[in-house]
């Protein structure tokens, strides 16, 4: 992970040298609507922005919205760092790791956050109806399957290991894509995996059992992505980055107050089956981000060794705004 970023460091700076550019990266033209590029995951996670979309609030705010697909957060920030994109979503430990870094990563907004709730979270650890594991303390020597090494998941999977009192470094992580998993635990690939919704659902109904909500086990409410922007744009364009930052936080808010759009919104952008849409626990949407959360996680990620520096966290967060 730590050579990843040092190469997406590299290519960020020689895309930046080659002014790899941007209309919304000068001034806003008064009156005008700003073409603005935002990459993104088509997960769950994302529907605030979507239905901000949707519900005209992007445009409300002279924004020209347009969503591009992406793999993960590696592959956003890159983008947003060049100047491709002016904003991305990503979770936060690959920005606490661009940050450390070097990279000119910032924050602009929350993204999602876990619902606080043990046992009822959009995420959870979980394992095979019959199998012989039944709580986190057994999971010492076995194989436990994220979709990312030293990321979000696996921290948090380690800190339901911590909470158990046994040692993280004696679970065996395996690296699977969530749409795996499901297969992976029928056919013993893993002996535990971490999901997100819609396929904790998927586990569920193949009578698949949980045994941690580890999102939950990390930090109260935990802040898990959040969308974020370069210094550059701040610097070069920061009424943009202003009017982003206010439809987010109003998409959010409606997305938090309306659960029932935003599931009718998933089928827009995602492949999820129309008969597992209303079971899906969602996450919750809050516009502040959970900063002490964002603490415990770069505590920890320093300690399991995800952070291999010292994160700075007032670099990464936006500055406070009065009011």
């Amino acid at each position: 992970m730590r050579r990843r970023f040092a190469a997406m460091f590299c290519a960020v700076a020689l895309l930046t040298s080659a002014a790899c550019g941007s209309d919304s990266g000068s001034q806003s033209t008064p009156g005008k609507r700003d073409d603005v590029k935002v990459g993104l995951i088509s997960i769950l996670d994302v529907a605030p922005i979507y239905l901000g979309k949707e519900k005209g609030i992007f445009a409300k705010h002279d924004i020209n919205l347009t969503l591009e697909p992406a793999e993960g957060g590696t592959e956003t920030v890159p983008s947003v760092m060049s100047g491709n994109q002016q904003f991305g979503f990503s979770n936060v430990v690959t920005l606490l790791l661009a940050q450390e870094q070097g990279l000119p990563v910032k924050a602009v907004t929350n993204g999602t956050n876990s619902t606080g709730k043990d046992g009822a979270d959009f995420g959870a650890l979980m394992v095979e109806q019959n199998s012989p594991i039944k709580s986190v303390r057994d999971l010492a020597g076995k194989k436990v399957a994220v979709n990312t090494f030293k990321n979000i998941v696996e921290l948090a999977v380690r800190a339901s290991a911590l909470k158990a009192g046994i040692d993280p470094d004696s679970i065996e992580f395996v690296k699977l894509g969530f749409p795996e998993m499901p297969a992976a635990l029928e056919d013993g690939r893993a002996d535990a995996v971490f999901v997100v919704e819609p396929f904790q659902q998927i586990i569920l109904s193949q009578g698949g059992r949980h045994l941690a909500s580890s999102y939950v086990d990390t930090a109260p409410d935990l802040c898990v992505a959040m969308y974020f922007t370069s210094k550059k744009l701040i610097g070069e364009n920061p009424d943009l980055v202003k009017r982003f930052t206010d439809a987010m936080n109003e998409s959010l808010a409606y997305a938090d107050a309306h659960p029932d759009e935003v599931r009718n919104i998933l089928p827009t952008y995602t492949k999820i089956p129309a008969e597992v849409i209303p079971k899906l626990v969602l996450p919750k949407w809050p516009k502040d981000i959970n900063e002490d959360s964002l603490k415990s996680v770069a505590d920890l990620g320093k300690q399991e060794k995800i952070l291999p520096g010292e994160p700075n966290l007032d670099e990464l967060l936006p500055a406070p705004t009065n009011g």
